[in-house]
């Protein structure tokens, strides 16, 4: 009988021999001739048969992790051999059992499985090494009152055994001592397939292989890493299209498909219980905080789309647009060239359409939309921290944290970390890194390539800005000589067709550095050996996230804050470099143009992902099936099935955050240029969630199960761009829109009492005299019966003392710009504070059923305790038993009042 590794000092898994055991190597308990003797049986018999099974051969063993392998004819091949064969022996050694598929009972013919079953001694020990919380006791606490409108929600709520798959119980944990406490009715039911992979994975992450090059090896993921096996991974319980024969196997995966991951199911309610069952606490809480990101989208989507249909109602109305499209007016007006010398004069109403088009996401309604997100965001993250409490008291989360951070050392801090310490708290010695100078300058290594890549993304900003500016000339001559582009030309003119090439070119750029740096960003993070596995994810999240901020915002920002206010005035124009002229936006402003850019962005990387995430693993999976020898499914067993799908990686859901945390950076930091933007993130997040759901329903093996009680830093990331975007927004408003100048316009300078708007554009545009422009920069051709020309500023006129100065209305505009800002995020700010104040991060409800859970559990301990006693003493005197009964109540009772 093989006996149980002891949890010693070390943090590694102490392997014991037994009596035998260093001979027995790898089981090869199925084999070919077993299937054969049988009568009647075939090849093709033996693989129907258990081409569903979850089970070693006997049909009761169930098989918790599969391990693959091929032969390696090359040089390497006899020292994997030897690798494979300590590991699996020490894997024996710990207590779990082996049964291995040949190679010619696969598909390939080629590749080998190991097949790895925990029996129940291994699942109580690591069960209490890992603090699992198991059930004592169903909970008999009532449920909260049912809302009264529940009976509206009927049609989105799904069936009851679907969102409960199983009763609430009190929970303590686990302890093998006191197995009699817990509700155990069968034990190989007790223990979930969740957490039995999770907790043969902790084994396999800890258990050695030998010892190379003076340094002792260990854990599953260097033998991938290597080579040695080519994948590892726990069972889907079924096919997804079809229940399992075999009723024991489960058919949670199958559950999930047809009540989750069909896009039908759009409108449905998330089986969160059942996700977290399946998948373990990490991914259920992914997909718990995805639903409520969606559900509170559709306020933001509701208010946003009521503001853009007030803009369209009112853009006939709106008299600078009029004034461009009258030709008396804005037919009259002839404007400065927008480029040197090849640019010539052109006609204000020629931007007639822009401007209209413009007036969509410049008005009123823009300013009570940007207060409106600065709210909005706060209460989402104020609900979400409510939701989250409510979750973390169902799932059994609430003294997670700590746990997390003792039990989750990576194996590589264990490996390179060999000095050893004791922990002034606990005095237990615990293993810490040495601080050498060889560690020191592969740190600075790290900083100075994130470093390097941040300046490259400028770099490639500054490329695309100088694009811009070489190529508007380009744009606006041949728009101008081409007669076949008349026809559009009012739609598309040379500054828009500049800004949605550049947002064209801007975006493949996004996408090639992210692909690029996503791989650094890896490297980096290992070098750094962090301690623990939330550690390590803290790290790179802050590193892929301050990348991708860059990255994805930075031409949003040029466009916002600083494209048209550095362009100076005809004949003293500012360049870049000294050469390109700077860009100015257009007569009825910028704003339309960071639409623009947020928009084919946004959009382009929703397309790209959905892409990715859909499409680019159903082709992989298929074109591997393609290449087996059967394409059929029925043919080949449950191992060889999900050994042929794709894995989902220890990081897969890292990109899934970052995805959704970027496009909740496009909807607050920029929304106030685009208020269809949260419509647009909601119809792509209803999508999203059902992608994702089917994708890791049928097209990833099975992820490993692992807890989280939160989403973690990424909280931290959502709370700072949180107050950023009421930054950003009060600066969109002031500087990129064009509401503050109509406004001071409307209250101080107009002279039309009837119509205060009338006259705004010949008010907001100066003259400069012709004959003033530099001869290196004079425009081609005659002027013809016009000596002056027109340009966006407010400037003294060329017969004035005060020449091209900035008039007084400017500093009156400006003070009304920083005045705006400073009113806008004071007001926004104390509303978000005060709400954020005002709504508690943990319900009472959920407070006082934490104690009331945590008061009866201690009371159901005690009880236990009190009858053990009893039963230890009844060989003893009366007045003895009496004396520690009575010890034991009053320590029962003082634990009643201090709960």
């Amino acid at each position: 009988m093989n006996r149980l590794a002891k949890r010693g000092s070390e943090t590694l898994i102490e392997m014991v021999a037994t009596d035998g055991e260093e001979s027995n190597g790898p089981l090869y308990e199925m084999n070919s001739s077993t299937a054969s003797e049988l009568p009647g049986s075939s090849e093709f018999d033996k693989r129907q048969q258990s081409k569903d099974s979850v089970f070693f051969c006997d049909g009761i063993r169930r098989i918790d992790f599969v391990l693959s392998y091929v032969d390696d004819p090359k040089q390497e091949g006899e020292k994997k051999v030897e690798r494979r064969k300590e590991f699996e022996n020490n894997l024996l050694k710990s207590g779990l059992e082996l049964e291995t598929e040949d190679k010619k009972d696969s598909e390939d013919g080629r590749t080998y499985f190991v097949k790895i079953h925990a029996p129940w001694e291994v699942l109580t020990t690591y069960a209490e090494v890992l603090n699992i919380k198991m059930p004592i006791r169903e909970n008999d606490i009532p449920p909260t009152m049912e809302n009264p409108f529940e009976c509206m929600f009927e049609p989105f709520r799904l069936p009851k055994k679907v969102m409960n798959p199983e009763p609430d119980y009190f929970t303590a944990p686990f302890s093998k001592q006191k197995q009699e406490l817990f509700f155990i009715e069968d034990e190989n039911t007790f223990f979930s397939p969740s957490v039995r992979n999770r907790i043969v994975y902790y084994i396999l992450s800890r258990c050695p292989y030998g010892t190379e090059e003076g340094k002792k090896k260990f854990g599953i993921k260097r033998l991938l890493t290597n080579g040695t096996y080519t994948a590892a991974y726990p069972l889907h319980d079924c096919q997804y299209w079809k229940k399992a024969k075999d009723q024991n196997s489960g058919n949670e995966r199958y559950t999930l498909y047809t009540e989750w991951a069909r896009f039908l199911r759009f409108y449905k309610e998330q089986p969160l219980d059942l996700i977290r069952r399946y998948y373990g606490e990490r991914i259920g809480i992914y997909f718990a905080w995805l639903g409520f990101y969606t559900e509170m989208l559709f306020f933001a989507a509701v208010v946003g789309a009521i503001c853009f249909f007030y803009g369209l109602i009112t853009m006939t109305g709106n008299m600078s647009s009029i004034e461009i499209c009258n030709e008396s007016i804005g037919g009259a007006i002839i404007m400065c060239p927008l480029c040197d010398v090849k640019c010539e004069y052109w006609k204000l109403n020629t931007t007639c359409e822009s401007s209209r088009y413009s007036h969509l996401f410049d008005n009123v309604a823009t300013l009570f939309f940007a207060i409106f997100m600065g709210i909005w965001v706060t209460l989402f993250l104020e609900f979400w921290k409510r939701r989250q409490a409510r979750l973390e008291y169902e799932w059994d989360l609430v003294d997670f944290e700590e746990e997390q951070q003792q039990l989750q050392l990576r194996p590589e801090y264990e490996a390179k970390c060999t000095l050893k310490k004791k922990n002034p708290v606990t005095q237990e010695i615990e293993l810490e890194r040495k601080w050498t100078l060889d560690f020191y300058g592969k740190l600075l290594l790290c900083w100075m390539a994130i470093l390097f890549w941040i300046s490259l993304i400028i770099a490639s900003m500054i490329a695309v800005i100088v694009y811009r500016l070489s190529v508007y000339a380009a744009f606006a001559s041949i728009m101008e000589n081409t007669e076949t582009l008349q026809p559009i030309s009012s739609l598309l003119t040379p500054q828009l067709a500049t800004s949605v090439t550049a947002s064209c070119l801007n975006f493949v750029i996004i996408m090639i550095l992210n692909f690029l740096y996503e791989r650094i960003a890896v490297w980096i993070t290992d070098m750094e050996i962090p301690r623990t596995h939330l550690e390590y994810e803290n790290r790179l999240t802050m590193k892929m996230f301050l990348f991708q901020f860059v990255n994805y915002y930075s031409s949003c920002f040029y466009v916002a804050f600083f494209k048209g206010k550095f362009v100076g005035y005809p004949g003293a124009y500012t360049y870049m470099f000294s050469k390109w002229r700077n860009e100015e936006c257009d007569p009825a402003g910028c704003l339309i143009e960071l639409t623009t850019q947020l928009t084919i962005i946004m959009a382009g990387k929703q397309i790209w992902g959905n892409i990715q995430e859909a499409i680019l693993p159903w082709v992989w999976n298929w074109w591997r099936r393609r290449r087996a020898r059967t394409n059929s499914e029925k043919l080949y067993s449950r191992w060889e099935q999900d050994h042929a799908l794709q894995s989902f990686g220890p990081l897969g859901l890292f990109y899934e955050y970052l995805e959704m945390v970027i496009q909740f950076g496009f909807i607050t930091l920029f929304v106030a240029s685009f208020p269809l933007a949260p419509l647009l993130a909601l119809m792509n997040n209803i999508l999203e969630i059902r992608v994702d759901s089917w994708k890791l329903t049928t097209q990833y093996r099975r992820p490993v199960a692992a807890k989280a009680h939160s989403i973690g830093v990424w909280q931290e990331i959502l709370n700072g761009m949180a107050v950023l975007s009421v930054v950003t927004n009060a600066f969109i408003v002031a500087f990129t829109s064009d509401m503050i100048p109509r406004l001071v316009y409307y209250y101080a300078y107009s002279t039309d009492h009837n119509s205060p708007m009338s006259g705004y554009i010949n008010n907001s545009l100066s003259v400069f005299q012709i004959s003033d422009f530099p001869n290196s920069t004079i425009p081609p051709g005659s002027t013809g019966s016009f000596t002056t020309c027109r340009y966006r500023d407010y400037r003294y006129p060329p017969d004035h003392e005060k020449k091209y100065l900035h008039t007084m209305q400017f500093w009156h505009i400006l003070a009304a710009k920083m005045a705006f800002i400073i009113i806008m995020e004071h007001i926004v700010f104390i509303v978000k504070f005060f709400v954020a104040w005002m709504i508690p991060d943990v319900p009472s409800e959920v407070k006082a059923r934490i104690k009331r859970e945590k008061f009866l559990t201690i009371q159901i301990l005690h009880e236990y305790e009190l009858n053990k006693l009893k039963e230890n003493l009844c060989n003893r005197t009366d007045y003895q038993v009496e004396k520690e009964v009575i010890a034991t109540e009053g320590k029962r009772e003082l634990a009643q009042i201090m709960g």
